[in-house]
């Protein structure tokens, strides 16, 4: 048996291998796709992408470990069985699932790694890939002047060129505008023609003006003022120096980042998840105490009214107002005042109710959001059983290796997967299922498929013979009929 053991991890190790990196190395492309405008054109150093990718990289690990176990063990006892190494095993005597136990093994470490990857590696690579992310969408596009635009990437100033010769280092028709003193175009440079160089520490961009003039306005003078100061000077060459460090990247704190969900393991998720809690259930005892003192205070309000109304002991009809005209003016007036400031409680206190009612709802998203990552820490590591149920016995039912048909199949399956798995967690952001209820959607509904595969796997059923499902729907009925026969008579 360890011969045959040896054999099965052997054939199931490489593909496995080969799947994860491929995975990996799709779920990276969906992320550079997703990005790419926020990473071309800003001069980053290829250390800095580098660094981008190898944390994001890592953040897609548990979600490439269980399509790779679907599609290895595909493949793995798809070629076997294409082989007829499964036959000459069961000619031999041994069952699929001693076959199948080195794979079980395998699958079960995995699923131990991939929970210990979520929970201790994951948040740091969070952390730290979501806060170079941030502080790369933050940075300001490279230097580059184009020909006839204005730019304005530097700041407090304007520059303009007409044309740019030598590898765009000598300018001409150069338009500069200072605003350093935020007092409107009061001050503007003009030259035929200029080189433009930059340090060697890149930290300032030298521009050598020739044959231009300068246009200064003294714009501190009142709107009355009929005489305005106007400079003009004409130079043949004048240097300016602009700063650059602006264009450096920069990195914003981490521990800015520590509170969210995607950095936390599972004892800082509790930690949090019950001190969102508690904070939910204060909120709703002060909203219910406001709400019960407003209430009363509505009752009061109805009860002044009534009093009004009321305060004759005699019925107010039509003869009685005419007849008492100093009590109808005086009713009118308390009851005029009392029903406004009644209203305007019960304006108050709608206004308030749905303040309270929309401050609820987004205290629920953010704790069903932690919620949420607790469970996928779990799930996503369980999901390597499930896939795994689901594809060793496929695999020995199709009978195909390689990356054909096994990889059109295992596709399929992820996708019914992650589809399940995104509206799970749609239905507990929005309150629809509990998180423990939507989470675990997709692997409650994978799980009978990959028990049922198994089976039939192990007892040799066809599971594509339409003939068999006929015989047994028919014997359903057939049941039915006879016990309906039986109760009749």
């Amino acid at each position: 048996m360890k011969k045959l053991h040896k054999l099965v991890i052997t054939s199931y190790i490489g593909p496995f291998i080969v799947t994860f990196f491929i995975s990996l190395f799709i779920l990276l492309m969906q992320f550079l796709w997703k990005y790419i405008d926020d990473l071309v054109g800003k001069g980053l150093e290829w250390y800095v992408i580098a660094e981008l990718l190898f944390y994001f990289t890592a953040t897609f690990v548990p979600l490439a470990l269980p399509l790779a176990v679907l599609l290895s063990s595909i493949m793995t006892m798809g070629k076997m069985g294409e082989h007829y190494e499964l036959v000459a095993f069961k000619s031999a005597g041994i069952s699929l699932r001693r076959i199948l136990w080195p794979m079980v093994m395998i699958s079960m470490v995995l699923v131990i790694a991939a929970f210990y990857f979520s929970n201790n590696v994951l948040p740091a690579a969070n952390l730290k890939g979501l806060s170079l992310l941030y502080d790369v969408r933050q940075q300001r596009p490279a230097f580059n002047i184009t020909e006839g635009i204005y730019y304005h990437g530097i700041d407090n100033f304007v520059i303009r060129v007409d044309e740019k010769d030598d590898g765009g280092q000598t300018l001409r028709g150069i338009k500069i505008y200072d605003h350093s003193d935020r007092k409107g175009n009061v001050n503007l440079t003009i030259a035929e023609w200029g080189n433009m160089a930059v340090t060697e520490d890149k930290r300032y961009l030298v521009l050598t003006l020739y044959n231009g003039t300068n246009y200064q306005e003294d714009a501190d003078l009142g709107p009355l003022e009929r005489t305005r100061p106007f400079q003009r000077t004409h130079f043949r060459k004048q240097v300016q120096k602009f700063d650059l460090s602006m264009f450096d990247l920069a990195r914003t704190d981490e521990n800015l980042f520590r509170g969210n969900f995607r950095m936390l393991n599972i004892s800082q998720l509790i930690h949090f998840e019950d001190s969102l809690s508690h904070q939910l259930d204060r909120r709703k005892e002060s909203f219910i105490r406001t709400y019960k003192r407003r209430f009363h205070h509505l009752m009061q309000l109805q009860e002044n009214v009534d009093s009004v109304m009321f305060s004759s002991t005699e019925p107010m009809n039509d003869t009685f107002r005419f007849a008492d005209t100093d009590y109808l003016i005086k009713s009118d007036i308390d009851v005029r005042q009392v029903y406004a400031n009644t209203m305007d409680m019960v304006r108050t206190n709608r206004s308030q109710t749905n303040m309270s009612h929309e401050d609820f709802r987004q205290r629920k998203r953010t704790l069903a959001r932690y919620q949420i990552e607790f469970h996928r820490k779990f799930t996503l590591s369980f999901a390597c059983i499930v896939l795994f149920l689901i594809g060793a016995p496929l695999g020995a039912i199709i009978r195909k290796g390689g990356f054909g048909l096994p990889l059109v199949i295992s596709v399929l399956l992820f996708v019914v997967f992650h589809v399940i798995s995104m509206m799970g967690e749609k239905f507990v952001r929005e309150g629809v299922l509990e998180a423990h209820q939507g989470m675990w959607l997709a692997p409650a509904a994978l799980l009978p498929v990959g028990i049922l595969l198994t089976i039939k796997a192990t007892t040799d059923s066809s599971l594509l013979d339409t003939d068999s499902y006929l015989q047994q729907i028919e014997k359903f009925f057939n049941f039915l009929i006879r016990k309906k026969t039986k109760t009749t008579s």
